[in-house]
């Protein structure tokens, strides 16, 4: 068995999901040849961020000639990481590989068209399905390449505005002259398109099930003159596979074949996928079997009937969906299951053996079966769902993982050698490769620096993401730093999905990667990490990562880390959470609370879970706090918090410990300085909340600002918005004022400092707000740290920062871009 792996990066981001096979040749009998082993990880949150959709690059797969197509649908505005209106990424062989060549966008396609959700090649022309389009009615768009090789779109498919079509473009199919969309409606029954592929109106196939939703459309397959159909919402979700006459007339014909599960359920969803080839089909299941799944092969006789030749099912036991995807050329079949070990996913390829392997286009030719070897894919963990897409065409297969490398999506290719089917490079794309800047400050100069947009801040240094022992898949998330009181040197403590990266700062124009800790033995990497410290300790959660707990790591260990990065290990670690969103500590009581806790230990229904470190390798849980009035589910759930000793204008409360909790509905005001008998001060609630994430205190503490995660890209603002609450009566918070930026991006992490506000805003980056005036913040400088974005409100970029070193730099950490130190003209005010 031969193996080889390559990693190809892409520049630019995401997609949601679709149907689309690629289909031609003959068919036969098959054989198993193995399973395809699992490929990375995804993992789940309790807070917002959970609810963004996979980025499912490979949302959609074809093959080319020398070329391979990867649909990546950018999801609706608040649907995914980096939401964008879709594009297709190119791939041309080189050498032994595969490497990134350039992508394709459609002309006039907006963010939600899912540009890119299926896909067919035929010669020099694609087809690209886009079913977000007009709202959701849908369309596609027909690609064509020229005389130098770059592909220009020449046709648009609309569907006529006189029927009801939703989702068109779902699946798409191409054959001669003739454009096939599928348009399975989630409101009623689907429908299939006809168009001339030249352009002209389409020719209405409706679903056979009238006023259900049967999802009819959902997936499309042509061979010869036979159109196969996937409806697998028929009949309470059991699913129906119908054959059509290819050309079809303009009222309807009636299926020349209808084939389901003989002992089909409710929930098996048979014809969610489907390949056709020569007198052949392939057709998944992926809900049967309890959610096992299943993969039938269907073959036409000599009497024009249909039969089951071979039904297929996981080796392994347990939910696999197996049935996901399927790819079939009469050649070899490939069947995905992606909901296979948790999720990770896995494939299984088969031959199809005897004469009709010897010709593929040889309708009645006898087979018999065959098997070969198990094809590992490694590389891939719990939630990457590989398998949810399957692509073959000859001797290169490529199997999609759409929720891989931190929902950013992956897809492998195999190719088939001498010896069978082999592992050859693992395609991927991402924002770019970035190149370091360190050893001279590269001022703002005209609005830019390097590829970098700014204004009165300039770059002293910029890390890539690769350089800090990251793994390709691996972002970066949260910052936090720490001066060592003994050397006077700054250190930065970041964030990635998979580990705490410690990097020195103190020749800020020279950065050293000095080490990592890895997360908890036992935990699932994820996309939250977060980091405070205490008394020279670093403490670490991590959210939707399983048993992680709170790490605790001796920072004076870094005092001697001065050759090779060093793999640390914890210092030690408090089990009594195991996942949590974020810790907060109040340096001056020597208490930490976890907020967002979930996953085991208690959870306190999410909010603040009250810790004692005064001895930081000894914590001691004090008990729990919840405003059961705040939270989405009224459990108190808290995203993040600041808990201060109070020196504000109330006196009612000076002295107190006093928490500000941003608790996804609400601002949530606490005194605990009883752990005992913690008390809910107040909740201030403000007009189109979206999530409330997270706010810091000015230094009188009398005003609080805070963000709110998911207004922009929900569409409650149009504009990045951020709450100004006078706090200066605790029982009584009032809104002072909505302040609105120039920006429509997502406000994430903020700081304040003196009279200086400096905001991660995702997608725009650091902005550097002055509020001397506190009602009219203005901002007085930004540095974006994504090169040419979009500004979109999209969940990507700057994630956070760090403003508190004496030397007046800011850390800022950005997503898949790596580690900024950034220097703002001008110094805050206290």
């Amino acid at each position: 068995m031969r193996f080889r792996a390559q990693t190809i990066v892409a520049s630019a981001a995401l997609a949601l999901g679709g149907f689309a096979q690629w289909s031609g040749g003959s068919g036969g009998g098959i054989s198993p040849l193995g399973q395809v082993a699992p490929l990375s990880a995804q993992s789940r949150s309790a807070d917002l961020e959970a609810t963004w959709a996979a980025a499912g690059f490979g949302a959609a797969i074809a093959i080319g000639d020398g070329e391979i197509f990867v649909g990546r649908t950018g999801g609706g505005i608040a649907g995914a990481i980096y939401p964008s209106p879709g594009s297709i990424y190119v791939f041309e062989r080189a050498g032994d590989g595969w490497e990134f060549a350039y992508v394709i966008t459609g002309d006039d396609v907006a963010i939600g068209d899912e540009f890119g959700a299926a896909l067919a090649f035929d010669g020099d022309r694609l087809v690209v399905g886009s079913p977000g389009r007009a709202d959701g009615v849908g369309g596609a768009y027909i690609f064509e390449r020229g005389d130098d090789g770059s592909w220009a779109q020449t046709v648009e498919f609309v569907p006529p505005a006189d029927r009801e079509v939703r989702g068109a473009g779902a699946s798409v199919a191409l054959s001669g002259d003739a454009v096939y969309l599928g348009a399975p409606s989630d409101t009623g029954p689907g429908a299939v398109l006809r168009f001339p592929a030249a352009g002209g109106s389409a020719t209405v196939l409706p679903s056979p099930v009238v006023s259900a939703i049967d999802r009819f459309g959902a997936s499309l397959s042509v061979t010869g003159d036979l159109l196969f159909v996937g409806a697998p919402g028929t009949r309470g979700d059991r699913g129906t596979v119908h054959a059509f006459d290819a050309d079809f007339p303009a009222t309807g014909p009636s299926p020349t074949g209808v084939l389901a599960l003989d002992d089909g359920r409710g929930g098996d969803a048979f014809g969610t996928s489907l390949a056709a080839s020569g007198t052949s089909v392939l057709v998944g299941a992926p809900g049967a079997d309890e959610g096992a799944g299943a993969a039938l092969l269907f073959t036409r006789g000599d009497d024009g009937e249909w039969n089951t030749a071979a039904r297929l099912a996981f080796p392994e036991a347990g939910p696999a969906g197996y049935g996901s995807a399927v790819a079939f050329d009469g050649r070899s079949a490939w069947v995905g299951a992606s909901g296979a070990s948790q999720g990770a996913g896995s494939a299984q390829v088969f031959r199809v053996a005897g004469n009709a392997a010897a010709d593929a286009r040889a309708p009645d030719a006898a087979v018999t079966l065959e098997s070969e070897n198990t094809i590992p894919a490694s590389g891939f963990s719990r939630g990457a769902l590989f398998g949810s897409h399957v692509a073959l065409r000859e001797d290169v297969a490529v199997v999609a993982a759409s929720n891989a490398d931190m929902r950013l999506g992956a897809a492998v290719v195999f190719e088939r050698g001498e010896g069978g089917w082999a592992e050859g490079s693992i395609l991927r794309e991402s924002t770019r490769t970035l190149t370091a800047v360190t050893g001279e400050e590269a001022p703002c100069t005209d609005g830019a620096t390097g590829p970098f947009d700014c204004s009165q801040v300039d770059l002293v240094a910029f890390v890539p993401l690769a350089s800090l022992g990251a793994d390709p898949g691996t972002i970066l998330n949260d910052i936090w730093g720490w001066t060592d009181p003994v050397t006077g040197r700054d250190w930065a403590l970041v964030g990635r999905s998979d580990a705490t990266a410690f990097v020195d700062v103190s020749d800020p124009a020279n950065p050293r990667y000095a080490g990592e800790l890895p997360l908890t033995e036992g935990a699932t990497e994820n996309l939250w990490r977060d980091i405070k410290v205490y008394a020279d300790h670093a403490f670490i959660v991590a959210d939707g990562a399983g048993a992680h707990g709170v790490q605790i790591f001796d920072l004076t260990q870094l005092r001697d880390a001065a050759g090779p990065p060093v793999t640390f290990a914890e210092t030690a670690r408090y089990d009594g959470i195991a996942s949590a969103h974020n810790i907060v500590i109040n340096e001056e009581t020597g208490m930490a609370y976890a907020v967002g806790s979930s996953m085991g230990g208690q959870t306190c229904g999410g909010g603040l879970h009250m810790i004692d470190v005064r001895t930081p390798a000894e914590p001691v849980f004090l008990g729990c706090f919840s405003d059961a009035t705040t939270g989405r589910q009224r459990t108190g759930y808290s995203h993040d918090a600041q808990c201060v000793i109070y020196r504000g204008p109330d006196e009612d409360y000076q002295g107190r410990e006093i928490c500000f909790g941003s608790n996804e509905t609400a601002l949530s005001i606490a005194d605990v300085t009883d752990r005992e008998n913690p008390i809910a001060i107040a909740r201030g609630e403000y007009p189109n909340v979206g999530y409330a994430h997270q706010g810091w205190l000015t230094e009188d503490q009398r005003h609080f600002f805070m963000g709110d995660e998911a207004d922009e890209a929900q569409g409650g603002v149009d504009r990045t918005r951020t709450l100004i609450w006078d706090v200066a009566d605790l029982d009584d918070p009032l809104l002072l004022k909505e302040h609105f930026a120039e920006t429509g991006t997502i406000d994430h992490n903020q700081y304040i400092r003196g009279n200086r506000l400096y905001q991660a805003n995702l997608m725009s980056g650091l902005r550097v707000l002055d509020i001397s005036d506190v009602e009219n913040p203005v901002e007085v400088g930004f540095f974006d740290t994504v090169p040419d974005d979009a500004g979109l409100p999209a969940f990507g970029g700057a994630w956070s920062n760090y403003p508190f070193f004496e030397s007046g730099v800011v850390v800022v950490s950005s997503w898949s871009e790596g580690l900024f130190v950034l220097r703002p003209r001008g110094r805050p005010v206290s």
